[in-house]
């Protein structure tokens, strides 16, 4: 007799299912986004199911750690086949026992939200994708910015750990291989911020870009769009409201918004004010 959704094995995930994953994303209509892929499963704990008849993955969960005050949930899929059979919500309580009493947070589409408010999860912040070719014009970058080097990563560091909250070393010290571009901007007392432009298919996200004001994130936003042709994607959050507007009048345009949810805290550690948008919204 077949085996039952609910007697099927959750398994932890490794680099050698990156294929299984993009194609679960590709099922459901999202970009295979493997080189995205790679970067968290080589970071992170992935969850998933095996399909029974061999078609790859049923499901699959990413969650990424930050120790013991935070982690990140992302990559939530169910393949199309065994949609609204209640397998997505089993993984995601699997996740939560997993994560034990570590706060959570996860960037929710309006389809996942309701699930995730079941779980336990409430709305603490938004975010507003944007996409498209980034047109300059008017006065050029009011901060200078650079290429970052290797000497600058500890500086590095300890800037996104203030801004963040908490210690993504394991994350952001792969920035240098995993992003096509690395900037920081920097005055006479230090690094001011720093953004890095990753491909993702046929776009570069600009992500993380943590800034001392909007000014500076206006700046590396502009030196990362001239070192690239392709468009420029990025999840800006809502309380910035002045560099929303800036992106959009030089030709970013509104994509989605998601909810920025978290459990057990809140809302999101470190300084908002200078955390203008996340790595990937799949890992914050």
């Amino acid at each position: 007799m077949p085996i039952s959704l609910s007697e099927l094995p959750i398994r932890r995930l490794t680099t050698d299912d990156l294929s299984s994953c993009a194609d679960l994303s590709e099922d459901r209509g999202w970009p295979r986004e493997e080189h995205k892929w790679g970067l968290l499963l080589a970071t992170g704990t992935g969850y998933g199911i095996d399909d029974p008849g061999g078609k790859g993955l049923v499901t699959a969960c990413m969650l990424t750690s930050y120790g013991p005050d935070l982690a990140a949930i992302g990559m939530v899929l169910v393949a199309e086949r065994y949609a609204r059979q209640g397998v997505g919500r089993r993984l995601m309580k699997h996740v939560l026992q997993e994560a034990g009493n570590t706060p959570l947070t996860l960037h929710a589409t309006p389809n996942g939200q309701p699930l995730y408010e079941e779980l336990g999860f409430a709305t603490t912040g938004r975010a507003e994708m944007v996409r498209g070719h980034f047109r300059p014009s008017g006065p050029g970058p009011a901060v200078t910015t650079r290429p970052a080097t290797a000497e600058d990563l500890p500086a590095i560091l300890r800037l996104d750990a203030e801004a963040f909250g908490v210690d993504r070393t394991h994350m952001i010290t792969r920035l240098p291989a995993f992003a096509d571009q690395l900037r920081i901007a920097e005055d006479e007392q230090g690094i001011t911020g720093y953004a890095s432009a990753w491909p993702n298919m046929d776009t570069h996200v600009v992500g993380p870009l943590i800034a001392r004001d909007t000014d500076t994130a206006k700046s590396l936003i502009a030196s990362l769009a001239a070192g690239t042709d392709r468009p420029l994607r990025t999840d800006i959050d809502v309380r910035h409201k002045e560099l929303l507007g800036w992106v959009k009048s030089h030709g970013l345009e509104p994509v989605v918004f998601n909810a920025v949810m978290t459990r057990g805290i809140p809302g999101l550690p470190g300084d908002w004010t200078r955390r203008f948008a996340p790595l990937t919204v799949a890992a914050g």
